[in-house]
């Protein structure tokens, strides 16, 4: 049975409208992925830098004495320092130069600020952490 004058071609645009409102959620959730994926990227980060302000913190609790050679703007040296910074830098990306890890000793508290920038990203992020490490001389 043909359809009814009037009425050609409704068919052919009721697909069109479905195409396109299809079209139009995929994009919507290639756009959610996309997000998901850079949060994701963000909590990886952000992981390692809390275990990385963790594990230098640790090191001076066990080397107490030596507390004031772990201040990066100290002169003296401390070979676990030096391979901590080179460690935060292969873990974080852009955690060098004008971003590089610091650590400030005054006394008994130490304030641990690690920042970092995600590819692709202008902004940049920082952890900061501060701690009491009692004993120190």
């Amino acid at each position: 049975m043909p359809p009814p004058a009037g009425e050609g071609g409704f068919s052919l645009l009721e697909v069109l409208i479905s195409v396109l409102l299809f079209s139009v959620g995929l994009l919507a959730l290639i756009g959610m992925q996309a997000v998901v994926v850079g949060n994701t990227m963000d909590a990886e980060y952000r992981l390692q830098a809390s275990y990385q302000a963790n594990r230098i913190i640790g090191r001076m609790w066990v080397d107490r004495v030596n507390l004031a050679t772990y201040d990066t703007d100290s002169e003296a040296g401390n070979d676990f320092l030096d391979d901590w910074l080179v460690d935060v830098a292969a873990a974080l990306p852009g955690a060098s130069g004008a971003n590089a890890p610091t650590i400030q000793v005054n006394g008994d508290q130490v304030d641990v600020v690690i920042r970092w920038r995600r590819p692709g990203d202008g902004e940049v992020r920082t952890l900061a952490t501060t701690t009491f490490i009692n004993g120190a001389t």
